[in-house]
């Protein structure tokens, strides 16, 4: 589940949203451990421009569960939107070297625009040819 920069919420949407959140920290107060709730927190977070917040679940998930290639893809997002290039690039290798195959969507995400205009990019761009069977 990819995540996308804030987008301009009406009234409505923004109060649904905001109910949307209470009702996650709520289920996550009860279940700490609780991934799906985590998942769509951090989602709603970063839909209503909250990418600290965000950030922070992401990095739970991440400890929760260190081996699940998407985890660690929206992770490199919500550090890419928070400006931490260099340790997005990091976690970004991470998920393709853990199995994230979806070099389509890595490479149209508006989530990682930034990321992809960094000299750091190209490293990980040579990593995904090479898994891709393409020659660098």
């Amino acid at each position: 589940m990819a995540k996308t920069k804030p987008k301009s919420l009406s009234p409505r949407q923004a109060r649904d949203l905001d109910i949307q959140i209470g009702f996650l920290e709520g289920l996550i107060r009860r279940d700490p451990g609780y991934s799906e709730a985590l998942e769509q927190l951090a989602d709603a977070y970063l839909d209503r421009g909250r990418v600290v917040d965000g950030l922070q679940i992401d990095r739970r998930l991440a400890n929760l569960r260190p081996a699940d290639p998407q985890v660690r893809y929206n992770l490199a997002c919500s550090l890419t939107l928070a400006g931490q290039i260099d340790i997005a690039a990091s976690e970004l290798e991470k998920a393709v070297d853990l199995g994230f195959r979806d070099f389509q969507w890595l490479s149209e995400d508006p989530d990682l625009a930034l990321l992809r205009e960094q000299p750091v990019f190209l490293r990980i761009q040579a990593r995904i040819q090479e898994l891709s069977g393409e020659s660098t």
